[in-house]
């Protein structure tokens, strides 16, 4: 199936083409008719699946066609709320690029830096809102922002909306809307207190699932590499003085981790940087669009940081750390290997991160490939470890003794 197949609008057709979009991803194939008929829709799809376009071609079609008949001054028609400010920028550029032939208006808020631009693009009038939820509501309450015309409403990545503790907020942000909207409700997970939510937001949705394995794990090549903890750092150094690699996204559990990930690159002479929650919103754009531009060869990322990168061609991704959540390892690999094309993604695997590896495998059905030829393979038993690490809890401490009580008599 072509684009042209999906009764597209010339405009919104025209911007797919320069931006080289030819075959719809299965997600776009199946909710682009089911949004354009006017549809709820609740998706359930991992990073990487085109999800971005498959709710913003329908939306701006919708808003071009009543375009022609609106009379007065813009209104706020559609909303979309993200957790992320990378992710929200992103959105709002994907905006931008497929209406950039209708006329509509897009602009993007988000939290950690002065609202003066942002309040700025409200009052000239706009069509389309990409939001955080706390900048949002913060906007709402000044008066700058009014959700009163929305007509479709969008809550993207779901399930880490919630992990960030946004439900309150989102629950807020529900109450505004008017009950007449269409609603478009994406996760990459169902467990029950997503669905609870998303029966709150939709009315009789239609269903659309990609499974993680279909969109991303069968066409990433997959390794890993069982090393210590200590040694991480060298086998780093190692694979990106050895290998080629023409630019890498590195996950680290921590922001510290980012950091210190960062420092040892450097000081080997390999540009890097770090992006994550404790780096201004300035540094960690100078720093995607460095990366984007190959200034910069290796990012760090925290998985919080790392929604919305969107790098054409990356050509690798490395666990520094193994993810305790199964499905943030499918969300990470998504980086690479977008949409058709094919990418690597190679894992670091301590001892202590076994379980997660089997998880991992058990959720995308696949048995992930274990590189041996390298010099810092670590080999030590799962139960070696376990058994050491129970010792050294209970190291220094003394044997419990009952302590014994005494008690006075009472004076008569």
């Amino acid at each position: 199936m072509l684009f042209t197949d999906l009764r597209i609008v010339k405009p919104i057709l025209r911007a797919l083409m320069n931006e080289g979009y030819k075959q719809p991803t299965p997600i776009q194939e199946q909710s682009i008719p089911i949004l354009l008929k006017g549809y709820d829709l609740l998706g359930c799809a991992q990073t990487g699946t085109g999800k971005t376009a498959a709710f913003a071609i329908p939306i701006l079609q919708h808003i071009f066609l009543d375009l022609r008949n609106q009379k007065g001054g813009r209104k706020i028609k559609a909303l979309i709320v993200t957790p992320t400010r990378e992710l929200a920028i992103q959105i709002a550029d994907s905006f931008t690029a497929y209406g950039k032939f209708t006329g509509i208006r897009n602009t993007v808020i988000y939290g950690g830096v002065k609202q003066g631009q942002q309040t700025q693009a409200l009052r000239r009038g706009i069509d389309v809102l990409v939001a955080t939820p706390g900048r949002l509501l913060d906007l709402i309450g000044q008066g700058f922002v009014s959700l009163k015309r929305i007509e479709y409403f969008v809550l993207d990545e779901a399930d880490h909306m919630l992990d960030m503790g946004f439900i309150h907020d989102i629950r807020k942000i529900i109450a505004l809307l008017p009950s007449e909207r269409q609603s478009l409700f994406f996760s990459a997970t169902m467990p029950k207190n997503i669905i609870t939510l998303s029966n709150s937001i939709l009315n009789n949705p239609k269903k659309v699932t990609i499974k993680p394995e279909q969109a991303t794990a069968e066409r990433v090549s997959q390794a890993v590499y069982y090393v210590s903890k200590q040694n991480k750092r060298k086998l780093l150094l190692h694979l990106l003085k050895t290998e080629t690699f023409t630019s890498t996204l590195v996950f680290s559990r921590t922001k510290y981790g980012a950091d210190k990930i960062v420092k040892v690159l450097r000081r080997a002479m390999i540009s890097a940087e770090a992006i994550h929650g404790n780096k201004s919103q300035g540094a960690r754009q100078r720093a995607l669009g460095n990366f984007k531009s190959g200034k910069t060869k290796v990012l760090v990322a925290t998985d919080i940081a790392a929604r919305g990168i969107d790098v054409d061609e990356l050509s690798h991704v490395i666990n520094y750390d193994l993810p305790n959540v199964s499905e943030t390892y499918v969300h990470r690999i998504g980086r690479t290997g977008r949409a058709s094309a094919s990418g690597i993604a190679l894992s670091f695997c301590d001892v202590e991160e076994k379980p997660y590896l089997r998880d991992i495998q058990k959720l995308i059905d696949q048995r992930i490939p274990v590189i041996t030829d390298h010099p810092f393979i670590d080999n030590t038993p799962e139960q070696e470890v376990q058994k050491s690490s129970k010792n050294v809890k209970n190291r220094g401490k003394k044997p419990y003794k009952k302590k014994k009580r005494f008690f006075s008599k009472k004076r008569r």
